[in-house]
């Protein structure tokens, strides 16, 4: 059975599926491509009729670097955003908007675990998903074009959402946008972004990656690229290289970071992208941002992993087989003292050393500096921690992401959860917490305060108390997530 929802650019026709209406790749912004390519984005034409909406729009281009087989971009019209809705056209529902995570590298709406039916149907709230675009199209510093591009998508989508959710029966007052990694950095870029104020209510941000560029990095980076894809980095000559190539390019260049020292800790990751600190589309670093009272008055979850960085060790062979050189190299490429650290976790084996020090550099230390500073300005944090363990990878990076959904079967859900049981107890908590917090602001414990500093952890049985990672809280407490700089 169909069902059709008017826009402010054409009528679209959706389906209904397991009591929901379900639209699928609804164009809110034109293709990226031939002279908008490397553009900001630009509202779509408007059509007669009523356009089919009951497919994913196609990805955007794909790194292979993080997804040996990564799906292929088969249209232009990378653009494009999804709905599942309970009521559309009646009732003024909450609405919940994700932003996908993949390294800013890779990342699409289609991706099995991002779909919406348990969220909206058990929920009672309108699930969007939306494409955006990665790597070089997005957040590639290019001379001649707009900086994170990438997060300008999202602002576009948003606008979109803002503009059109009342049709589907959605509450346009009342959105929370929620990601996991890249997609809760460009959340943390959005709370500090002029032009995303009034686009959203309420925010939850998981795993909030700490790595923000100065232009100086973003620019270097961006040339090296260009040089292997054999042009100078401007927008004209970028323009004139296929999409597929320029990434062949990009790719080459994340399997090689450690050969530029230049980047700093950057060198020792294995994306090239992060939003730019560029004094126009993102004025200033997420964490100086909102302790200066950016996000105030909008209220936030955020946390992490216990185990963010085991992931990244099994994804690079290196489970068990973590030396102390390597170690060492680890700890003094990112802990804020490396003396320091190495004595507090004198006892600690080599390979959690070296997960200790990634996690709280790349995803731990700056979600809490992020909890910390909306605290300090005054605005309603809640913090979390997940603790959950899967056999073999802990608590690890992308756990949260099938149990927050309620998608505990196929793609990476098939890859980190074991015990579907517990995992669907959990899943069911954490969704209720979410939406509650969509609904009202409250996701079941206290609010986030300097003093107590009080953390949900989700777990079997969850509990809520002082945050546990105290030892590394101490550790970064004077250290400052700024824009990384180009080491001269």
């Amino acid at each position: 059975m169909t069902v059709e929802a008017s826009t402010t650019y054409g009528a679209v026709r959706g389906v209904r599926e397991d009591g929901l209406a379900v639209f699928r790749g609804i164009p809110y912004a034109r293709p990226p491509v031939g002279p908008l390519r490397f553009a900001a984005p630009q509202p779509p034409e408007r059509w007669d009729g009523v356009r089919p909406a009951t497919a994913f729009g196609p990805p955007p281009p794909q790194s292979s670097a993080l997804a040996p087989d990564p799906p292929q971009t088969t249209g232009d019209d990378w653009l494009t955003c999804n709905v599942w809705a309970p009521e559309p056209g009646t009732g003024r529902l909450p609405v919940m908007v994700w932003i996908y995570g993949g390294a800013y590298l890779i990342g699409h709406s289609s991706d099995p675990v991002y779909d919406g039916t348990r969220l909206a149907r058990e929920g009672g709230v309108v699930v969007v998903t939306f494409n955006y675009r990665v790597a070089m199209e997005g957040f590639g510093q290019i001379e001649g074009a707009p900086a994170n591009r990438g997060l300008l998508d999202q602002i576009a989508a948003l606008t979109w959402v803002r503009d059109n959710i009342g049709a589907f029966g959605g509450d346009p007052e009342n959105i929370t946008v929620f990601g996991e990694s890249a997609g809760a950095g460009s959340i943390a870029a959005l709370l500090a972004m002029p032009r995303a104020s009034g686009l959203f209510h309420r925010a939850i941000a998981q795993s909030v990656p700490g790595p923000f560029f100065s232009p100086e990095l973003a620019d270097d980076i961006s040339a090296v690229i260009s040089t292997e894809a054999g042009v100078r980095p401007t927008r004209q000559a970028l323009a004139e290289i296929p999409p597929d190539r320029l990434m062949s390019a990009v790719d080459t260049v994340a399997a090689t970071m450690a050969r530029h020292p230049q980047w700093g800790p950057v060198a020792h990751t294995p994306t090239p992208f992060s939003p730019v600190v560029d004094g126009d589309v993102l004025p200033r670093t997420p964490w100086a941002a909102l302790a200066a009272g950016s996000a105030r008055d909008i209220p936030l979850i955020t946390g992490h992993n216990r185990d963010e960085y085991r992931l990244f060790t099994a994804m690079d062979g290196l489970l068990g087989k973590v030396t102390d050189d390597q170690a060492a190299t680890a700890v003094h490429a990112f802990a804020p003292d490396p003396s320091a650290y190495r004595e507090a976790f004198a006892e600690a084996p080599a390979e959690i050393l070296y997960e200790l020090v990634h996690s709280d550099w790349l995803f731990r230390m700056p979600t809490l500096h992020l909890a910390e500073a909306q605290a300090a300005a005054g605005g309603r944090v809640h913090l979390y921690e997940l603790t959950w363990s899967t056999p073999g990878l802990g608590a690890c990076h992308a756990l949260d992401v099938p149990l927050a959904w309620g998608n505990l079967t196929g793609g990476i859900a098939d890859v980190l959860i074991a015990d579907r049981t517990a995992a669907g107890e959990l899943s069911a908590e954490i969704r209720r917490a979410w939406t509650d917090f969509a609904k009202s602001g409250d996701p079941g414990w206290p609010a986030y305060d300097p003093s107590q500093r009080l953390t949900h952890v989700f777990d079997m049985p969850s509990t809520t108390l002082p945050y546990p990672e105290e030892m590394s809280r101490r550790l970064w407490a004077d250290h400052t997530f700024t824009a990384l700089p180009l080491i001269s």
